[in-house]
């Protein structure tokens, strides 16, 4: 039961008590960004599975009955259930800890050593009396044949699971709770009373129609099916937004993240109005493990200090960016920081120096030209914009270093600049061209050029390349440095002696 409303048979929260929706449901504006996960860290326990793949090749039908004969080329051997959040965790660079069951047997050993290697630290309880779940796949030429299931889905010794979660909850900023319903969570509402006695956050992957053991748990994130099955069906945005709220306060939750396929996502917090977030991916190829991706990126998240609401928007973006990859997957903070420059948001725009190092480091890491110019950009105008357009044109990314207001005042003189600072830095990040602005303070922007180390370093004007602040260093790195001429009849100086005359 849930709260003490009947189910009955169906699981469904009584309908009487759904609060009616006065008023239409109101978006609110999410501001997007990619926070240090290398500093974070999350502990994941539930049901962990090895997903075995057979591919191979058929070309006759067995004699002995009316299937196809493969012969198998090549097995592949992935982690599934909780492994899965918890290596989506590691790709984003989370510190994380996995807590579960496996058998003694192969499969638990060659999980262990596959998660090992990708820096999650397995803390597993080995059952002699069971099986590790493993799921195996024959598929060829593209299509599954077979599903073979090895499992033993009875309660496992839940005093186990919970010592080994409360063990690793020292430092940890998150838990989810990833439930397959194999036996791993029989005891779940005693693991989100450790989180709550701990304070850290319990997350929630829920399953089956029972969601009364999930009270007190800091999110759920059903899927809208799951979701329905347990409240109703929701036929409007305004229906899904007040059963969510009802099963908040039946729930004692702090929030209900659903998830919607090709609408997106629905985050409904205690006592504030529901966000919406549309479908982030153009090409949807394989929703599988979608879900995991999901929570692990809102833990991640979370963890790092975002609030929910950023989280689930950071949640949605690596959602689309997944759905996008055939099979299970994960995807990296370089690529939802790639996804999100693509968009104009969180990956472009104002930076600081080590900010536009890590960028750097991200866009080298997907092979990308990086072009570095520098002025003071005080009254732009066309020929700045053309210029900028020519420099982004020999690369994939263009950095502009810009002076700062005293910089400029003493190579310019004590009436410039014309405009402060943060105005130019805000217009220069607006055009198309642009992708990172940065400040310096120096007279020339040779240190911060030094730094970046950019694949091509651009000047305008009558320079040979030896005399450019900043070149030898990108010479050094095996760099290029590129001079280019300045468009006749444009000039910052001969606009402001306009305006004074």
């Amino acid at each position: 039961m849930l709260c003490g409303t009947d189910l009955g048979n169906t699981g469904r929260i009584s309908q009487h008590l759904l609060p009616t929706c006065q008023q239409s449901v109101r978006l609110r504006c999410v501001t997007i960004s990619i926070p240090d996960f290398s500093r974070t860290s999350v502990v994941v326990a539930g049901d962990v599975m090895l997903d075995r793949y057979l591919f191979g090749s058929t070309g006759r039908i067995s004699p002995e009955a009316p299937v196809p004969v493969v012969h198998v080329q090549e097995t592949d051997n992935r982690p599934g259930g909780a492994a899965n959040v918890a290596v989506n965790l590691a790709s984003l660079g989370v510190s994380t800890r996995l807590v579960g069951v496996v058998g003694e047997d192969s499969a638990g050993d060659a999980l262990l050593t596959i998660l090992s290697d990708r820096g999650i630290r397995c803390d597993f309880a080995r059952a002699n009396d069971r099986p590790t779940i493993t799921k195996t796949r024959v598929q060829s030429r593209g299509q599954q044949l077979i599903r073979l299931d090895e499992e033993n889905a009875k309660a496992t010794a839940g005093d186990a699971i919970i010592k080994k979660l409360r063990d690793g909850l020292d430092g940890a900023g998150a838990v989810v709770l990833s439930d397959y319903g194999k036996g791993a969570l029989a005891d779940v509402s005693e693991l989100i009373a450790v989180c709550r006695e701990a304070g850290v956050p319990a997350l929630v992957d829920p399953k089956g129609i029972d969601f009364d053991k999930y009270r007190g748990a800091s999110v759920l994130t059903p899927n809208q099916s799951e979701f329905e099955a347990v409240t109703g069906a929701c036929e409007t945005d305004d229906e899904l937004a007040s059963h969510a709220r009802a099963m908040i306060d039946e729930l004692d939750l702090d929030a209900v993240l659903v998830t919607r396929s090709e609408k997106g996502m629905m985050l409904l917090e205690a006592g504030a109005e529901p966000v919406f977030l549309s479908t982030q991916a153009r090409e949807v190829y394989d929703v599988t493990g979608a879900g995991d991706t999901v929570i692990a990126t809102l833990a991640g998240a979370l963890a790092s200090g975002q609030g929910l609401a950023a989280a689930a928007a950071l949640a949605n973006v690596a959602a689309g960016l997944v759905v996008r990859k055939i099979g299970v997957a994960t995807v990296t903070p370089g690529e939802i920081s790639a996804s999100l420059h693509q968009r104009g948001q969180g990956g472009r725009g104002l930076v600081d120096v080590e900010q536009l190092r890590a960028l750097v480091d991200e866009s080298h890491g997907r092979n990308e030209r990086v072009i570095m110019t520098n002025g003071c950009f005080d009254v732009l105008h066309a020929g700045h914009v053309a210029y900028l357009e020519e420099a982004k044109s020999l690369g994939d990314r263009l950095i502009v270093a810009v002076n700062d207001d005293d910089s400029v005042r003493r190579l310019k003189g004590e009436s410039r600049p014309v405009n402060k600072l943060e105005d130019r830095l805000l217009v220069l990040a607006g055009l198309a061209a642009v992708d990172w602005v940065v400040p310096f303070s120096e007279d020339t922007p040779a240190e911060l050029i030094g730094k970046v180390l950019p694949d091509v370093l651009v000047k305008g004007g009558d320079y040979k390349a030896e005399e450019i602040a900043g070149a030898k260093k990108v010479l050094e790195n095996g760099g290029e440095v590129r001079v280019l001429s300045f468009r006749d009849g444009h000039s910052s100086s001969r606009i402001i002696d306009k305006l004074r005359d």
